[in-house]
């Protein structure tokens, strides 16, 4: 199966050990052989990014780019146990499509029962498509009530790579990521690829996260990324519940 798109990238805008702009990024996916670019950059409450009216004003910025398909996103932060985040629905509203993440600098790892809590709150959000790299160590999710919220709010789970590469940043966490994928094979749960790239040189680094996938023989009708109609219609049906 083809990867059509990457789901989850940063520039220079999220403000983290990256000086690469949109272009740049685009300029390496074309290079290899994406058809579309997520563009996530941090939302307001991550320490160090842009601004609200950033978000706002992405509806005018190209569309393509060196023949790249441009989809604007943000990576929001989920802020309380309510599940919170940190842009509003008329910001939202102006993007293709958003992550919500746990980051221990916005909102602090507790309980399982209260970090879980968290991000089923914040999938309740009609905004929000993707959980963000659900198998980070730092918090403790509960996999089966995760799965089942996704399935319930028709919201995808990611696959990230930067805890799993052999180059990623995180501390890998496989049981709990092959705990979380098994689920969603057995009850439909769709999944995304995320490079979690802050800069050009990661894009589309899913090659240890195709592997587990092919080692738990995962159904390729469940990956987003290799259906960017499918991806579109995902999205588009959530929103059209508000």
């Amino acid at each position: 199966m083809q990867v059509y798109f990457d789901v989850h990238t940063h520039s220079v805008s999220s403000g983290h050990h990256t000086k690469d702009t949109i272009t740049d990024l685009a300029k390496k996916a074309a290079e290899i052989g994406l058809k579309y670019l997520c563009i996530t950059e941090h939302a307001p409450a991550m320490i160090g990014t842009t601004n609200a009216s950033y978000f706002r004003n992405l509806r005018y910025a190209p569309k393509e780019r060196f023949g790249v398909k441009i989809i604007y996103g943000a990576e929001l932060n989920v802020i309380n146990q309510n599940g919170d985040v940190d842009l509003d629905g008329d910001v939202l509203s102006c993007l293709d499509f958003s992550i919500a993440s746990l980051h221990k600098d916005v909102f602090k790892p507790s309980s399982e029962s209260a970090d879980t809590a968290a991000i089923i709150n914040a999938m309740k959000n009609p905004f929000v498509n993707v959980v963000g790299h659900p198998d980070d160590p730092t918090f403790s999710l509960n996999a089966h009530a995760l799965t089942d919220a996704a399935k319930e709010t028709s919201t995808a789970l990611e696959l990230n790579s930067a805890g799993i590469s052999k180059s990623g940043y995180r501390e890998p966490n496989i049981p709990f990521l092959v705990e979380m994928l098994y689920l969603c094979k057995r009850k439909g749960v769709y999944i995304v690829l995320g490079s979690d790239s802050h800069g050009k040189d990661r894009i589309a680094d899913f090659d240890d996260s195709i592997k587990i996938l092919k080692a738990i023989d995962f159904p390729d009708e469940l990956v987003l990324n290799y259906d960017i109609q499918l991806f579109k219609k995902f999205i588009g049906d959530k929103r059209c519940k508000i």
